[in-house]
């Protein structure tokens, strides 16, 4: 089945507002002059995203979060809600990246309460799956993996405001990445266990991209893999050039 591949950079803790806009900015005026047969995701940290929308306007980049709270308001400090988010024109939030599930100790509990609020609000989610390199090495990949979408993904979960990214935390930001085989392995693996809880409809329908170290060398081979369904790119998705580039390589027209 035929899914549009998304591409999605997580900018993470990156860019104030100068360099921020300039990066944005950069990569509009990209999508604009290229031909692209994919989706774009931009992921700026919050204090960006207003300003991020503006650069964005004329295109069909989608904006996104990197986080949200699952209540629409209250005594929640420090936090941002499903409805401040599409106030400010976000259409996607990631919700349990690696960093929040090891360095905020979310469970998958607590990530499944956010998807819900998030699509009740409208928001699409990017939720995000993997294992580390200790349980790598102990074969526990495929387990993790699919323990983590049985207890993230809710049951509202459909192919149109539901994506999956598998990110191997042992992957990301370190220039490792899986054989292309192991990714497909891992991907074909998480649709399977995406099929048991939602059915094979929508699991057939359901975007899975992969993250951890992706770069213009290597997105070619990554993203033409039966299951992998676009890519989310930390470091590459902060140089324009980078970005672009992968874009180029795994789906120019």
């Amino acid at each position: 089945m035929a899914r549009k591949k998304l591409i999605a950079g997580n900018w993470k803790m990156n860019c104030l507002l100068e360099e921020g806009t300039q990066l944005a900015k950069g990569i509009a005026a990209q999508v604009k002059q290229n031909k692209f047969d994919c989706d774009f995701l931009i992921c700026p940290p919050f204090t960006l995203l207003g300003f991020v929308k503006k650069c964005l306007r004329g295109t069909k980049i989608a904006l996104g979060a990197q986080d949200v709270h699952f209540a629409e308001k209250g005594a929640h400090t420090g936090d941002i809600s499903p409805l401040m988010l599409t106030d400010l024109g976000c259409s996607y939030a990631i919700i349990g990246h690696s960093e929040r599930r090891v360095d905020h100790f979310e469970s998958n509990e607590l990530i499944q309460k956010k998807a819900v609020a998030a699509h009740k609000a409208g928001l699409n989610t990017v939720i995000c799956i993997g294992e580390t390199g200790a349980e790598r090495d102990e074969g526990k990949t495929i387990k993790v993996c699919q323990d983590e979408i049985f207890g993230s993904v809710p049951d509202d979960a459909t192919a149109k405001n539901t994506v999956i990214a598998y990110e191997p935390i042992w992957a990301i930001g370190t220039g490792k990445t899986p054989t292309a085989a192991d990714v497909e392995e891992v991907h074909a693996a998480i649709r399977k266990a995406l099929a048991k809880k939602l059915g094979k409809a929508t699991a057939n329908k359901m975007r899975i991209l992969y993250g951890g170290s992706v770069k213009p060398s290597n997105a070619a081979e990554l993203l033409a893999l039966p299951d992998v369904d676009g890519a989310l790119i930390g470091g590459a998705s902060l140089k324009v050039e980078d970005f672009i580039g992968i874009a180029k390589n795994a789906c120019s027209k």
